[in-house]
This record gives C-alpha cells, sequence and structure tokens, in this order.
C-alpha cells in the first residue's frame, strides 16, 4: 500500500494503516521537513475547513488521540491552556463538544478591551520536534520512505517498486491535488507566521476577529509563534516585512509581554483547502482503489488522525481484509 504525502495526514494514516498489519510506503516529492505540516502552528483548532458536522466528528476524534500522546509524553505533543477573546458574547462554540471543558473566562483573566473570553485545553503540537520523531517512529515499525515526483495520481501505484505494485493508494498530497487527482477546486490558502522568543508565556490566546486582522498567540518549549493570515488563493511563500510587524503588533494587543519578545524569524506558507475536505474512495486509472484524503485547509493537525480512522476502516472494507489491531501508535 502507498501513501501519497508526508505531511501530518498522510503520515496519520500510514500509522493507522501500520496499526492494522499494512506494508506501508509512504512516497512524496520532498522530506516532512520541507512540508507545510512543518510550519504549521499546529494547535487543535478547526479552520477553514467543511463540512461542519464531519469535521467536528473527525476534530473530535483527533482531539482525543492528541490527548492521549500528551498524555504519554509523545515527543513534541503537550495540552496547552487557551483563551479565546470575544467583543461580543460569543455563545458555545460549534466544535465544543469536540474539546470537553469548555468555560467562561473569568474577567481577571480578559486583557484590556475583551469583556469576553472562552477557556478550554487543547492539543499543541511542536512540529519540528514531533514530525520527525513520528517520521522515525514509522520507518522502525517498517515503514519505507521513497521520494519521487509525480506527475500524475495515476501513477502512485507502481511509483515505488514497478515490479510489485500496490494494491491501494492513499492520497494525501495536499496542496499538490491541484494538479496530481487532477482537482481544481483545490486552491492555496497563505499563512504567515512569526516566531518570537518566550518570554514566560504557558497560555495560548486567540482573537479571531481583531480589527487588524486573525490574531493568536500559542507559547511552545522555546519560542511563541504569534499569527497568522488567511490569504485565499495567494501562492506567495516570502514572508513580508510590514505583514510580520502587523502581526506582532496585534498579538501584542492580546498579550502585552511580547512587548519583551525578540523576532527569531518569519515564515509563509500555503495550507490546501479546497470548499469541503475530501475523504472518501475511487479508483485509478489502473483499477487500483484510492482513499482521497486531502483538502483540510488550516486543520490538518486538527482533523488527521481523525481522517485517519476512516481511512483504516476504508483500507480494509477496499482490500476485503480482515488484519488484527496491533499495539497501537504513536507509544
Amino acid at each position: 500500500m502507498t501513501v501519497v504525502g508526508a505531511g501530518i495526514v498522510g503520515l496519520a494514516a500510514a500509522s493507522r494503516l501500520l496499526d492494522r498489519g499494512w506494508r506501508v510506503t509512504v512516497l512524496a516529492d520532498r522530506p516532512t521537513a520541507e512540508s507545510t505540516s512543518h510550519l504549521a502552528a499546529a494547535v487543535w483548532f478547526p479552520t477553514r475547513a467543511a463540512p461542519r458536522d464531519r469535521v467536528l466528528a473527525w476534530g473530535a476524534a483527533t482531539y482525543a488521540e492528541l490527548a492521549d500522546q500528551a498524555r504519554r509524553g509523545v515527543p513534541g505533543v503537550v495540552l496547552r491552556e487557551s483563551l479565546t477573546l470575544h467583543r461580543e458574547d460569543p455563545g458555545e462554540p460549534w466544535w465544543a463538544a469536540a474539546v470537553g471543558d469548555l468555560r467562561a473566562a473569568r474577567r481577571e483573566e480578559l486583557p484590556s478591551g475583551y469583556p469576553y473570553g472562552l477557556r478550554f485545553a487543547v492539543p499543541l503540537v511542536e512540529m519540528p520536534v514531533h514530525l520527525p520523531w513520528l517520521t522515525e517512529h514509522l520507518a522502525e515499525r517498517g515503514a519505507r520512505f521513497v521520494t519521487r515526483h509525480l506527475t500524475r495520481l495515476d501513477e502512485a501505484a507502481g511509483a515505488a517498486d514497478p515490479a510489485h505494485p500496490a494494491d491501494l493508494v492513499v492520497a494525501a498530497p495536499g496542496l499538490a491535488a491541484r494538479e496530481l487527482v487532477p482537482d481544481p477546486s483545490v486552491v492555496p490558502v497563505r499563512g504567515q507566521i512569526v516566531r518570537v522568543s518566550n518570554p514566560g508565556l504557558t497560555l495560548s490566546v486567540r482573537d479571531e476577529a481583531h480589527p487588524g486582522g486573525r490574531a493568536y498567540v500559542h507559547p511552545r518549549t522555546d519560542d511563541v509563534i504569534l499569527g497568522g493570515t488567511l490569504d485565499e488563493d495567494s501562492w506567495d511563500t516570502t514572508a513580508d516585512p510590514a505583514t510580520a510587524a502587523a502581526i506582532v503588533a496585534r498579538c501584542t494587543d492580546l498579550v502585552p509581554e511580547l512587548a519583551r519578545a525578540r523576532v527569531l524569524g518569519t515564515v509563509a506558507g500555503l495550507r490546501p483547502a479546497r470548499p469541503t475536505v475530501r475523504l472518501e474512495r475511487g479508483t485509478l486509472a489502473d483499477g487500483t482503489p484510492v482513499i482521497h484524503d486531502y483538502g483540510h485547509g488550516g486543520s490538518g493537525v486538527t482533523l488527521a488522525w481523525g481522517c485517519a480512522d476512516e481511512v483504516e476502516r476504508w483500507a480494509d472494507e477496499v482490500a476485503g481484509l480482515a488484519r488484527r489491531p496491533g499495539p497501537g501508535v504513536p507509544g
């Protein structure tokens, strides 16, 4: 079986398939460290993904998986206390059922200018730590990683080993799905973030409706990720200094302690979005079964493991197999 794509969506699917006893090859045109996933702020929060009912189900399953990983000490995964800020009463968010305990923020927990807030805990994944660990972990369990550029998804079954074509392909190529599948409904949503030194922060804070643009502050072990942008249909991956300065300014509105932080760098990446996440079955031109798993927008980390659970179930159905579950991953 071949998984096309080495971002978090493809790696989560590969992990679940290894659980079921499949021999897995992960095929990508670049290493995981060069993927969009590696740049992600990577905090659980549904962003630019639909439809809501399925996103809620996938998101709840992913929340549970990542929370369990955090409890077990999987490298790079932690549960982070979070605060969303609001100028009007937000009511109960549509995604509230996925996170469990959620409460109104107390007055003393709110910065100046914000009469409302919500407190809850969500998983945060430090991608520069977690993705190399997950890649190595999968390789230790038997996954094979092959770097090769495909021009069409129909090439995938025989790309890694023409003498022994894959009996199933999982297509998780992110933005490349636009050309590979091809699926012209896949569009880039540019996101720019700024990395700063951590002045002692432990609380994630966000304001999705800041007058200057979305603002979020996500502390990690050694730095803080500040964001960000949702620039629809923009292919520009050059970080803009003016945008970076604006991000720092509005994030400092949320967390004044950031005035002491030193800017360490800024990057821009392209989220792979479409009108709805595509998680469905099909066939390639040669008849090989394919499971499409792409179009997660800004919710790759938020949905990856829930989608992987569905890929796992479908894989056995597609192949007509019933394999005994393995010991579970990661661990």
